[in-house]
């Protein structure tokens, strides 16, 4: 593999998720911080019952413990919105709006539990409860990320499971377009710059259950980490990279690995019978 044609990529798009669980947010353009996520990404979770969560000393807690499309997939269908400025997040579904509170306020949570309370009350286990603790992330690994889906990898994917791959399936922050596919892979430990931003790539994704999922309808419709392990003997697409460097990223501005770093290697190979 020629790593002239490999080492760089262009973001076709950016992504945010305010509440963990929820629909994304599409960004033009995201300002990256060193050691921090997407502004407002994962920000806020929905407790799915007691989860000993305490915002006072937040630590990291597995997904099962909040509301998420691996479990939830009723949770698709219903829209979200957040204001950065006036932290109020607005529901809607079926284009009319069903629940609206500012997330920073006691009232302002109290109107978004409210509506899973009463309208999701025979699909969750607990009273849900809306959390938050300042810089803290909810995301699905303990550091925060960004995550980073290449767009040839789900072309690959579409043709294994003969079937269209909604990109959103797989909840990333970056979409990006220009690397062959499973390329991303190779680039674990190395660092790559993200617009003006650089990082380091620190874990490959392993794919749950959420990308069964279809994003605007909530059918769970496909088979796909169960078709990636029989492929492949894992089920991971995607990669984390965290932020070691400031800067901005925009749709359209290029992502690429530090030429000296572009390892042409093979990330994955076929299982063999």
């Amino acid at each position: 593999m020629d790593s002239t044609h490999t080492s760089s990529a262009r973001i076709t798009g950016i992504y945010r998720y305010p509440v963990k669980g929820l629909t994304p947010e599409p960004l033009p353009r995201a300002e990256l911080k060193v050691g921090e996520a997407l502004r407002s990404d994962r920000h806020y979770a929905i407790e799915n019952g007691p989860s000993g969560f305490d915002p006072s000393a937040p630590k990291w807690l597995a997904k099962p413990h909040f509301l998420m499309l691996q479990r939830d997939e009723w949770l698709a269908p219903l829209r979200a919105h957040f204001d950065d400025d006036s932290h109020v997040l607005t529901l809607r579904r079926d284009g009319a709006m069903v629940a609206q509170g500012d997330l920073e306020t006691e009232a302002g949570r109290a109107a978004i539990e409210r509506y899973f309370t009463d309208r999701h009350a025979g699909q969750i286990k607990g009273p849900p409860k809306v959390l938050v603790s300042p810089g803290h992330s909810f995301s699905d690994v303990p550091r925060k990320v960004v995550s980073i889906i290449n767009l040839a990898s789900l072309r690959a994917i579409e043709d294994m499971v003969q079937a269209p791959v909604h990109p959103l399936r797989f909840r990333a922050n970056l979409y990006v377009e220009g690397w062959p596919a499973w390329h991303e892979a190779s680039l674990l430990d190395q660092t790559i710059a993200i617009g003006s931003a650089r990082a380091k790539v620190v874990k490959r994704i392993t794919r749950c259950a959420a990308v069964n999922v279809d994003p605007d309808t909530g059918a769970r419709d496909l088979s796909v980490p169960n078709t990636l392990m029989q492929r492949f003997g894992n089920n991971e697409c995607g990669i984390y990279a965290e932020i070691i460097s400031d800067g901005g990223a925009a749709v359209g501005d290029t992502i690429a690995a530090e030429p000296h770093q572009v390892t042409p290697q093979v990330p994955y190979s076929l299982k063999t019978a």
